[in-house]
């Protein structure tokens, strides 16, 4: 899939993710009087979105995985003389066009969207496990809640704007935003169908995150002059 190909669908999935934000505001300042008292439903609802939180770990854990999808490659190698020498830190070109896509602690090199998805889905199982599982209420603070989570989101699409340390600071806010629509809907509400709806839309947020990470990763390649094995797999991307 070319980038000329690709575009209409990154287009689509922003358009829908921009309306279910929308939908989750609705909800918020009009909630539906439902009220499924099922003793299982938060329980339920619960469970899969720390199911979500623990792929989204195993991910940040196993970044190669995602480079794969990204068609980066981490194995060291050398290249003809008309190519440059390319590794891979923080599951990244080793390259000064990445530098912003990437943190430094200590020793070690860190994607930094990786890391801040990483923190941000321990905080959301730990809020997760109080709300859910604990018996915790937001009651007033619902709305609230909603509204500091619509933008979390919607900061987190923007991360790609941003550098090292504040990306992985916007990455944490989407994970979170993405659970306080959640909790503060499910206290509004107290609907399972409600509930399930927004699981899917953050799924769909999610992927939405990623669609945009990938274009980034490809305009700068695409926009760039050094040779490389990256470039080159970036021209054919798809």
């Amino acid at each position: 899939m070319t980038s000329t190909r690709y575009y209409p669908f990154l287009i689509f999935t922003i358009s829908t993710s921009t309306f279910g934000l929308f939908i989750a505001l609705l909800f918020a300042l009009n909630p539906p009087i439902t009220y499924e008292n099922f003793f299982w439903r938060k329980p339920l609802v619960g469970s899969v979105f720390d199911l979500i939180c623990i792929l989204g770990i195993f991910a940040a854990f196993f970044p190669k995985k995602c480079s794969e999808a990204f068609h980066f490659r981490r194995k060291e190698t050398t290249f003809t003389s008309h190519q440059t020498f390319t590794t891979s830190k923080g599951h990244h070109p080793n390259c000064k066009e990445f530098s912003a896509h990437v943190i430094h602690i200590s020793s070690h090199t860190l994607c930094a969207a990786c890391t801040g998805l990483l923190l941000g889905a321990l905080i959301a199982l730990t809020g997760t496990a109080f709300y859910f599982f604990g018996g915790w209420r937001m009651e007033e603070m619902s709305f609230p809640a909603v509204l500091i989570g619509v933008i979390g989101v919607t900061l987190g699409f923007f991360q790609i704007k941003s550098r090292g340390f504040i990306r992985m600071l916007l990455n944490i806010f989407f994970v979170l935003g993405a659970f306080l629509i959640l909790a503060g809907i499910d206290e509004l509400t107290q609907s399972l169908f409600i509930d399930l709806f927004l699981i899917i839309l953050i799924v769909f947020w999610v992927l939405t995150r990623i669609q945009l990470s990938r274009w980034d990763h490809w305009r700068i390649c695409s926009s760039c002059k050094s040779p490389c094995e990256v470039q080159e797999a970036k021209k054919n991307w798809g």
